[in-house]
């Protein structure tokens, strides 16, 4: 098992994901600013591991703290992380859950509050683990044996704190023998699907297949995608989603062409407070991840360029959603009434 995130001797330690395929290197963070940039530079990647992520530097933050001084050092983590990642509301939830606990151990009068801190953060890893395996069990009824499937980005065991969500229904329904090979976008402009996805499908001995963004289209014309998986980094109310940009325009090609779309998410995914996509907040990176790729200049220097991390896809075009509490059917109505959220 890939283990992208740990805490180890009062250090959060993360697989420096830039660095994949080619290199397999660890970043030993010491302080909240090292894990807050881990996240902004993409080190750490993934809506359930920058929750996990988020929760450590909590941690981090009161590690060495006085009772005296613990409420401001965890207020100062918490800004910090907060400013990190705006679109994956995996990272708000931890957040909010962290500083619940912490708010309630003050009140208890409880002590030695960095331990307290470092337990939660580990119970949130632990959840988020048995939480893949309840994503792929349900997901993994949905695929006809001998599929062929189609995935963009990247969503496995380098993306949360267990085997994945989209990749984990691939994974479970493969050792089950109902996926054949898997295609993978290489997903443009990072290459996510391209460094990460193959390289974890290759390492469990899951056929793959790596293909550009642009050739999905022609895949689906041909008839050789029995369905697409995705995963999603904000869920809103109405099952409208955000995810790394490019899975809009696979929902409108596979809803042409019949093919079954799934999104698979955590419930930790769902904001409730967000009625519908319009009011996702949409993360807008610097344009040299276009321009570039992989710091080699492929436009003239100081060309302009669009960049938005991520695009919203109407709960319309969803075939189904897998949560690790079930598969849920459109139409979606309120996700927080569906899911008792």
């Amino acid at each position: 098992m890939i283990k992208p995130i740990a805490w180890d001797k009062g250090a959060v330690v993360v697989l420096d994901q830039r660095e994949l395929p080619h290199r397999v290197r660890y970043l030993r963070c010491r302080g909240v600013e090292q894990l807050a940039r881990a996240v902004e530079v993409l080190a750490v990647r993934g809506a359930p591991l920058i929750g996990i992520a988020g929760a450590y530097g909590l941690a981090l933050g009161v590690r060495r703290s006085a009772p005296g001084t613990v409420k401001r050092d965890f207020q100062k983590a918490l800004r910090r992380m907060a400013r990190t990642r705006p679109t994956a509301v995996n990272l708000f939830w931890a957040l909010e859950r962290m500083e619940r606990s912490f708010r309630d151990s003050a009140e208890r009068g409880g002590r030695a509050m960095p331990a307290r801190m470092l337990g939660e953060a580990r119970r949130i890893h632990a959840e988020d683990a048995a939480i893949c395996a309840g994503i792929g069990r349900h997901g993994a009824g949905l695929i006809k044996k001998g599929s062929t499937v189609l995935t963009h980005c990247n969503t496995g065991a380098l993306a949360t704190g267990g085997i994945g969500t989209a990749l984990g229904i691939i994974t479970t329904a493969y050792g089950r023998g109902r996926v054949k090979m898997v295609y993978v976008d290489e997903t443009r402009p990072l290459l996510q699907g391209a460094r990460l996805t193959l390289w974890e499908l290759q390492r469990q001995g899951i056929p793959a297949t790596l293909v550009c963004d642009n050739m999905a289209a022609g895949l689906m014309a041909g008839g050789r995608v029995a369905c697409v998986l995705v995963g999603a980094d904000r869920i809103a109310d109405n099952g409208d989603f955000a995810n790394k940009i490019g899975t809009y325009g696979l929902a409108v090609l596979a809803r042409h062409h019949r093919v079954p779309f799934y999104v698979a998410a955590p419930t930790t995914t769902v904001d409730v407070a967000v009625k519908s996509g319009a009011a996702i907040p949409v993360e807008h990176r610097h344009p040299d991840e276009v321009t570039s790729i992989r710091g080699n200049p492929i436009a003239r220097a100081g060309s302009a360029a669009y960049n938005p991390a991520f695009d919203v896809t109407p709960a319309g075009l969803v075939t189904a959603l897998v949560t690790e509490r079930g598969v849920i059917r459109p139409p979606f109505g309120s996700l927080r009434k569906r899911l008792s959220l």
